[in-house]
């Protein structure tokens, strides 16, 4: 997959379906995305949504449908290849190598992460942005285990940008954050839009996905159930009832 971007889509999910155990965790879904958007994907716990992006990601396989990134149909790939090719992710709980210093988990992604493997002195420079644009230049030194939650999701989000993605998936990054934090996750995202990353976001807090995303894809029970410009959708009555649990009047 290396060489330019095409112009289409950079990611094309169509008629996915996964299940355990019997029960139909994500069902008949499609989202298309372009190379340059952001689009936000919410419902209820349990609606399916981090299932999708396992499947994108390529950690779990599905039931039916298919995976394209870039034009290239991914479904079969393995998640090591597919990162290399391009698509990163945070994990809903970060996952830091707590053995390690903050700069030394970047290290790894920018030196396993991408399409042609790096010595670690090729690698220094993009550590360096990486930590840079997640906020983290100034922890680099720390032990990775010694973090407070919102360094760990920065640390989540240097990780992958140390891939050098052209799709970033993001998993609830803003769970958990005081107001404050979430306001500097917000501009963090929308500097790395900028810099031309498409990202797809899982998001309970809705004003965070509203002021970044230009699109939201809402489910339920495995379903797409809406979709559409950020605040029609989440004033849609259908999402209202599943989503914030209400009926507006």
């Amino acid at each position: 997959m290396d060489g330019p971007a095409r112009d289409g889509p950079i990611l094309e999910v169509e008629d996915l379906r996964k299940s355990f155990g019997g029960i139909v965790v994500v069902d008949d879904l499609s989202l298309v995305v372009g190379p340059d958007e952001a689009v936000g994907l919410v419902g209820p716990n349990g609606a399916g949504k981090t299932t999708v992006f396992n499947i994108v990601a390529g950690d779990l396989a599905p039931d039916a449908g298919s995976v394209r990134f870039d034009g290239v149909d991914v479904t079969a790939m393995r998640a090591d290849r597919r990162c290399r090719a391009g698509i990163g992710r945070t994990a809903q709980v970060p996952r830091p190598y707590a053995g390690m210093t903050v700069f030394e988990n970047v290290l790894v992604g920018a030196v396993f992460g991408v399409s042609s493997r790096r010595s670690e002195r090729a690698a220094l420079g993009p550590t360096l942005a990486a930590l840079e644009q997640a906020g983290l230049a100034d922890r680099a030194n720390a032990a990775a285990a010694s973090l407070g939650l919102l360094d760990r999701k920065r640390l989540e989000l240097a990780r992958a940008l140390a891939t050098e993605p052209r799709l970033l998936l993001l998993d609830e990054i803003a769970g958990g954050l005081t107001e404050a934090e979430v306001v500097e996750l917000v501009d963090t995202i929308r500097i790395i839009r900028r810099r031309g990353v498409a990202v797809v976001w899982i998001e309970h807090i809705v004003h965070a996905l509203v002021a970044v995303v230009d699109r939201i894809l809402a489910m339920s029970f495995g379903r797409k159930i809406a979709e559409g410009e950020p605040r029609d959708v989440m004033a849609s009555r259908e999402v209202q009832e599943v989503y914030l649990g209400v009926v507006p009047g």
